[in-house]
């Protein structure tokens, strides 16, 4: 699951537009854990997930080629960010799924894990990202996380609406819903392909 330093630190800042991610911090996986490569200025986050952040029943959590390269913005950093790190540093603690899950559903049951803020999204335009075996490189998107809700409350998965929401997503025990919006471009300016 470990990559290159430099190689994390380019793939981490793809993933949101320059503008953002030249200034952003970069955190990069270590063995204990996600740590600081570079310091940033601007409040926003970016960095490579791994394949443990998908549903517990996912056959893609433990896939070693998962990368998902994510910018958070400042209410993310604050609420949202914690979600990856928890589950990171409890992978490192060779935890198993069950025990995981578990762990979550009670440190949110306790209030130790917040729900997002209001405003809470992020970026997901890196071209290079890898987000699965099932869906490869899928679409530069904008991810808004809010507290948990039904798709109706964004009018997600409708004729017409540019707004989705991955079922799959929705049996996660951190306490969001993730509404994704595709968009046209990757972080470097280029067209992304028309969804057949």
């Amino acid at each position: 699951m470990m990559m290159d330093r430099n190689a994390e630190i380019s793939l981490a800042r793809s993933s949101a537009p320059e503008e953002i991610s030249r200034n952003a911090t970069v955190l990069v996986l270590g063995r204990n854990g996600y740590e600081t490569a570079v310091e940033g200025t601007n409040r926003f986050v970016c960095l490579v997930e791994r394949s443990w952040m998908s549903p517990f029943d996912s056959p893609e959590f433990w896939n070693p080629k998962l990368r998902g390269p994510i910018c958070y913005n400042p209410p993310a950093v604050r609420s949202v960010l914690p979600y990856t790190i928890n589950r990171t540093n409890m992978v490192l603690a060779g935890l198993s799924k069950r025990r995981m899950e578990e762990t979550i559903k009670g440190k949110v049951a306790k209030g130790e894990l917040p729900v997002p803020e209001s405003g809470a999204m992020s970026y997901m335009l890196a071209k290079d990202g890898y987000l699965g075996d099932s869906v490869g490189h899928w679409h530069p998107h904008l991810m808004f996380h809010v507290p948990t809700t039904d798709n109706a409350s964004w009018g997600a998965n409708v004729v017409c609406s540019p707004v989705v929401q991955n079922d799959q997503f929705r049996d996660v025990p951190e306490p969001e819903t993730i509404f994704m919006v595709p968009v046209g471009k990757w972080s470097d300016g280029s067209t992304a392909r028309a969804e057949k």
